[in-house]
């Protein structure tokens, strides 16, 4: 199984995961606003990958 398809699985089987990393990506979205570009995005996959390391929470 890779990576992706086990961070998937994860998703699918914590309740309110999904939720919580979309909120969290938003937020790093919206805080790298300044940098152009590249900024958001990488904003919001650190956002997103804080929320799926703060899963147990």
């Amino acid at each position: 199984m890779s990576k992706i398809e086990e961070v998937q699985n994860t998703v699918k089987a914590t309740p309110g995961l999904g939720k919580k990393m979309a909120k969290y990506g938003a937020i790093g979205a919206v805080v790298a606003i300044p940098v152009p570009f590249v900024g958001p995005v990488l904003g919001a996959l650190v956002g997103a990958g804080i929320a799926y390391a703060k899963r147990n929470d």
